[in-house]
Order: C-alpha cells, then structure tokens, then sequence
C-alpha cells in the first residue's frame, strides 16, 4: 500500500484526484503501478486501477492476472471492480471506503451480482487513514 500512497501523492500533484494503485505477484514482485490520470489523458477510464491493469496485463502478455493483487488507495468505482473480476485479480486490497461511488463495499456492489464471474479476496481499511486524508486534502484545496 506504501508504494500506491506514493502513486496518490504523484496523481496530486499532477491536480489528479489522488488515487494510486500496484499490482503484485504472489511473491510481492511489483508488477505495475499507476495514479490517476483522467485530466491528464482525457480519458475518463484512466483510474489508477485501470492503468495499473492494463500495464500489468502488458508485462505479463495476458489479460488475466490470477494470483496477483491490487492495492489501491480509494474502494474501486463499479467499473474499475469490473475490470478487477474481468481481469481475474486474485486480492483487492484497498484503504478508504468510498460511500459516495465505490463498487465494492458501497453502490452497486458488483462483486455480489450474479453476473460477477470471478471474485478477489477484498481486504479493505490498509492504509486508510493516509488514504484519507489525502482525498480530504485534495477536495479541500479545490474549495477554496
């Protein structure tokens, strides 16, 4: 989780909504990492999860991922859960929950939907403090 802290601070300070996600090896090898990037990339697609997705899925030369996890800093959005079963992601990790428009624990829950075909392991509340905060920092900063 330390290393998509990292990624959230960078998505920051691009004026990205800091969000920061790496996928691992089942030997804790890094396989991808990426931060927000939807302003930067005119991509509304471009969450830190769907880039570290796709560049793990490049490095391995597969569209799945069996026994690799994610950690993202922010519960993933109902598309970015989608792209998590369709890749087959064995562990979700993430920090803060997201009631406003997670899919995982909060909306539509789509791990929990009959046409979810695979479902990670979810561990949530790692590193949710600093998750947090930075999300609260980030918005605060844009109200004033």
């Amino acid at each position: 989780m330390a290393l998509a802290l990292v990624e959230a601070r960078a998505a920051a300070d691009r004026g990205e909504v800091p969000i920061g996600a790496v996928v691992s090896a089942r030997d804790g090898r890094i396989i991808a990492a990426a931060g927000n990037r939807t302003l930067e990339l005119c991509d509304p697609t471009a969450h830190a999860e769907i880039l570290a997705i796709r560049a793990a899925c490049a490095a391995t030369g597969s569209e799945r991922l069996p026994g690799t996890t994610l950690h993202v800093t922010l519960e993933p959005c109902p598309m970015c859960a989608s792209a998590i079963a369709q890749a087959r992601i064995s562990t979700l990790v993430y920090g803060a929950s997201d009631p406003k428009s997670g899919g995982v624990e909060s909306g539509p829950r789509v791990f929990t939907h009959p046409q979810c075909h695979h479902v990670p392991q979810v561990i949530n509340g790692i590193g949710e403090i600093e998750a947090a905060a930075l999300l609260r920092a980030f918005f605060k900063g844009l109200r004033r």
